[in-house]
């Protein structure tokens, strides 16, 4: 399984940046590692230098092998919290896909 990190030119990408997040989806989603070929991540500040609450978004797009694309967003006020709402909606999709193919 492959992690790609994508930043908006409002977000600085940093290699601890990036190595933080691949972590963590590496983590969280390991059970389904030989079932996934590549997960996209994408951050954005959709206010770039304004303030405001819920401004910060995170897409995750997973590419699960012989099945369209997953993608799942979030906005919240912080990269992380976005992450994270982010990586449980997708971690949520791909067990019910994957148990709805198991159960046919």
């Amino acid at each position: 399984m492959k992690v790609q990190i994508n930043t908006d030119k409002n977000i600085e990408g940093s290699a601890r940046l990036e190595s933080y997040f691949s972590g963590e989806v590496e983590k969280s989603l390991d059970r389904f590692q030989d079932k996934i070929t590549r997960v996209e991540i994408h951050f954005g500040d959709e206010n770039g230098e304004k303030f405001s609450l819920h401004d910060k978004k995170c897409v995750i797009e997973v590419r699960p092998v012989k099945l369209q694309p997953i993608t799942v967003t979030e906005h919240a006020d912080t990269l992380e919290k976005a992450f994270s709402g982010a990586l449980a909606k997708a971690k949520k999709t791909l067990t019910s896909t994957f148990e709805k193919i198991k159960a046919h």
